[in-house]
């Protein structure tokens, strides 16, 4: 069952443009999978509340394919998961395993075709997939696979995976699987259905997450984030190592370590931004690092003022950390509108300017006479930073002191981020002080690396967008 509501619902959707784009990377994608020895009738609604719990992580798709016992089905659809599914695909589709997948597109376009889970028929039946993360040898594979007359359906680098798996299939379930993910090489957090069992896979860097959990009564879940597991009241068991594949089925949880000489490196970015608050991310709390990120900030600049503002949501952490270590007074002084979650067309630069706005408003009161220190997750092109600061001006700050918790972001990212080109990016562009002159501020200071590194307890994780050192090797064209 595929839905397409660009068309049945009248949404206009677009990438955003250069007017128009936020100082944020964009989402990358989320994934959620689950398995129960028996047929539960609630299993649609269990993957519907892990993928809503997921939302953050991709708003343009949404999809489940549901096993019950080897026979599956699919539904999915553009938008959000609460426009995607209806009450009846959660109350008449049962099944003892599950997958789902919410998108951001960062390889093929933003279209129903590559909406996930992806699926189809081998020699060992029915299978499904859903990918987070980005492969970097894309190009090659599809060339090869196009010589020796595969057939592509979509633009989606997933579907080389399932194209690979196919072709490695007769030699059974697990060779098939440790031979496809010798073969690609980038960054993924894989969930996949063979028939009624259900599959976990990490990249050999543990670039993208993934979690085990279970639920009482023996059932378990594969999640992006930690806060997916708690939406479903599934406890969590362990993180799935990098080079890990983990085959789910009526014996229990296999492990086959595939990749053994990788090297651990983590997207730091899931800690600054992606990730939620709530959720722990190989034993590290989201919502301490940045914390832990706002403290370090203060202690590397200190400056006089009077507030402590953080920018709506992923801000606030780091802004409540600078206020506890600074003893500067933290308040409220950004309003989020919670209603906006996708941003959709709009005909003319005064209407793009008023979209901004919309998205986030100053609280006056807050800010009026004041000095204010101005605590954003990153500053990546600079565009939402100067609006949100000319607000600032206009409801009467008299300083503002802009902080990013995050280093400053130089580099492209290859794994499954949608960072612009460096031509975009505007540290890569200017200086703090002439960034700080384009954005309006009084000063700007960006956290450095060491203490990112600080703030994610010293641990090795991939730092290629500020650094350009990438975990494995990348194509470094613009």
């Amino acid at each position: 069952i595929y839905r397409d509501f660009k068309k049945t619902r009248g949404i206009t959707m677009i990438m955003e443009d250069n007017n128009l784009a936020e100082d944020k990377m964009e989402e990358e994608c989320g994934i959620f999978g689950v398995y129960s020895k028996e047929v539960r009738d609630d299993i649609m609604g269990l993957g519907y509340y892990g993928l809503f719990a997921l939302q953050h992580r991709g708003q343009e798709s949404a999809g489940l394919t549901v096993s019950n016992m080897g026979v599956l089905e699919t539904i999915k659809g553009m938008g959000l998961v609460s426009e995607v599914f209806t009450d009846k695909d959660l109350t008449e589709n049962k099944g003892n395993a599950l997958i789902g997948h919410v998108r951001y597109s960062t390889t093929g376009s933003s279209s129903l075709m590559n909406a996930q889970p992806l699926g189809g028929y081998f020699m060992l039946g029915q299978f499904a997939i859903a990918h987070n993360g980005n492969l970097v040898n894309t190009a090659t594979l599809r060339r090869q696979l196009e010589s020796e007359s595969a057939v592509f359906q979509t633009t989606t680098d997933t579907e080389l995976i399932l194209n690979l798996l196919s072709r490695y299939s007769r030699n059974g379930i697990k060779s098939m699987i440790v031979n496809t993910m010798k073969t690609i090489k980038g960054s993924f957090a894989l969930v996949m259905l063979i028939g009624d069992k259900l599959i976990g896979v990490r990249d050999p860097n543990g670039i993208r997450p993934l979690c085990l959990g279970k639920i009482n009564g023996g059932t378990y879940v594969l999640a992006s984030e930690t806060c997916a597991l708690d939406t479903v009241d599934a406890k969590f068991i362990r993180d799935i190592e990098p080079g890990e594949i983990v085959i789910i089925d009526s014996d229990g949880v296999d492990s086959i370590k595939y990749e053994k000489n990788s090297s651990k490196a983590p997207c730091s970015f899931e800690y600054i931004y992606f990730a939620r608050p709530d959720s722990t991310m190989d034993g590290i709390s989201v919502y301490e690092a940045r914390y832990q990120a706002g403290r370090k900030l203060w202690e590397q600049s200190k400056i006089e003022a009077d507030v402590v503002i953080g920018v709506p949501d992923s801000g606030i952490p780091a802004a409540i950390g600078y206020a506890e270590a600074s003893g500067i007074p933290y308040s409220v002084g950004i309003i989020k509108n919670k209603y906006i979650a996708r941003t959709f067309i709009v005909p003319s630069q005064e209407l793009r300017e008023r979209a901004v706005a919309a998205k986030l408003n100053v609280l006056k009161a807050a800010v009026n006479g004041k000095r204010v220190v101005v605590i954003d997750d990153s500053l990546v092109r600079g565009t939402t930073s100067k609006k949100l600061i000319n607000q600032l001006r206009n409801a009467g700050a008299k300083e503002i002191h802009f902080k990013s918790a995050s280093p400053a972001v130089k580099f492209p990212c290859y794994f499954g981020i949608d960072t612009a080109h460096r031509s975009e990016l505007i540290a890569s562009q200017m200086t703090t002080e002439e960034i700080a002159k384009q954005i309006g501020a009084d000063t700007l200071d960006y956290l450095s690396i060491n203490n990112l590194e600080k703030s994610l307890c010293d641990k090795k994780y991939c730092l290629g967008c500020f650094n350009g050192v990438y975990p494995i090797y990348a194509p470094m064209g613009e």
